[in-house]
């Protein structure tokens, strides 16, 4: 019995020692950003700000673009992840409850769409956004960011709805519901751990992406956090520390926010996806 608390308290170290080491960065950015500039390169160096300041973010909202960045991540974000969501969905009920030529062939498809590294895909995307008038604009990212998603989503939604039993619909349309009524009240309903695990992963997706938002955006009032934080506060000649510490304190807010709250969700979705067939 001594032995196996002994064990048990080693893992609670080892746990908690391991959480602290990926925190640290976390930690030490925010803190920073609450510093004045004259003490980001002070020696010794000091953990703690020896003088609080919010300076870093006033001078972020009121003097640069950030909220316009903002602004347009949060559209981005919000707008891949409906499309994902309802497309994925209804691609994924399609693949399990009808049948048609084709079928498995359109599901390897999308897993073999998935596999593929996104570097190879930049200049074919930037070519057709290009030709169909869209280069610089907030609808290519949301293409783009979609076709990285949406892979993904008919096959976490394919397992949970495989999961759904037939009879259920049957009885729904049996007391009168149209298919698409069974769907959204029987379906969806049940398959709402993944439906919020997709949400997340392409919300996180597409409000983190650098390298697609760097090659379609150029535009200044239409980039998103990732790109314009960098191109504002970050040269070949100098880098705004205290601003980019504040700028990316306020990156990580709806991210952290959106997992503390759904969390559960995510891991049950994760979880399911990879027993259910």
């Amino acid at each position: 019995m001594k032995r196996s608390a002994i064990l048990g308290a080693m893992r609670q170290v080892s746990t908690w020692m391991l959480i602290l080491a990926l925190a640290t960065p976390l930690l030490w950015m925010a803190l920073t950003s609450f510093k004045p500039e004259s003490e980001l390169f002070a020696i010794p160096i000091s953990i703690l700000p020896e003088e609080w300041t919010i300076e870093a973010y006033r001078l972020l909202i009121e003097e640069t673009a950030f909220l316009t960045y903002f602004r347009n991540s949060v559209v981005v974000a919000a707008a891949t992840t409906m499309l994902v969501v309802v497309v994925g969905a209804l691609g994924a009920y399609s693949l399990v409850r009808f049948r048609y030529p084709g079928r498995e062939w359109i599901a390897g498809l999308a897993l073999v769409s998935y596999l593929l590294p996104s570097l190879v895909l930049i200049v074919p995307i930037y070519l057709m956004m290009v030709a169909a008038g869209l280069a610089n604009t907030l609808a290519s990212l949301v293409i783009a960011y979609t076709s990285f998603a949406l892979p993904y989503s008919l096959w976490l939604l394919r397992s949970f709805m495989a999961g759904v039993p037939e009879e259920l619909e049957a009885a729904a349309m049996i007391d009168g519901a149209s298919r698409m009524g069974a769907f959204v009240d029987v379906v969806l309903p049940q398959a709402l751990p993944g439906i919020i695990s997709t949400a997340l992963f392409t919300f996180i997706l597409a409000w983190n992406e650098y390298l697609f938002a760097l090659v379609l955006v150029n535009a200044d009032a239409q980039r998103p956090l990732t790109t314009g934080v960098m191109t504002m506060l970050v040269s070949g000649f100098n880098v705004e520390w205290s601003l980019l510490m504040a700028a990316s304190v306020m990156m990580s807010v709806p991210l952290i926010l959106v997992l503390a709250f759904l969390q559960s969700y995510l891991v049950r979705g994760f979880g399911a996806g990879a027993v259910k067939g």
